[in-house]
C-alpha cells in the first residue's frame, strides 16, 4: 500500500463567497443578535425597530440576514474608530 498525499490546487482553492455555508442558517432571529452584541431582547428589538441594525419584517417576524448584519458590525467598527467618542 501507498501512502498518497492530496494538494490543494490553485484551481480548487476556495473563493471569497459571501453564501452562507452549506446547512447555515442565512438568517439570524432577533434573539441571537441580541446573544452575539451582548443586548437585551428589548433593547435588540428597539435598535431594529429604529433601523439601527438591519432587519426585514416578515409575516410579522423580524429576521436579520447573516451577511448584512456582519457587513454592519465591520462599518461600526470602521466608523468608531474614525469618531471617537467625546
Amino acid at each position: 500500500m501507498s501512502n498518497v498525499i492530496a494538494l490543494a490546487s490553485p484551481n480548487n482553492a476556495r473563493t471569497a463567497d459571501t453564501r452562507p455555508p452549506t446547512g447555515a442558517a442565512a438568517t439570524y432571529t432577533v434573539k441571537e443578535v441580541a446573544e452575539l452584541l451582548r443586548l437585551s431582547l428589548g433593547g435588540t428589538y428597539q435598535a431594529i425597530r429604529a433601523g439601527e441594525i438591519p432587519a426585514k419584517r416578515i409575516r410579522g417576524r423580524w429576521i436579520v440576514p447573516v451577511h448584512r448584519f456582519h457587513a454592519w458590525l465591520d462599518a461600526q467598527d470602521d466608523s468608531e474608530a474614525a469618531h471617537p467618542a467625546a
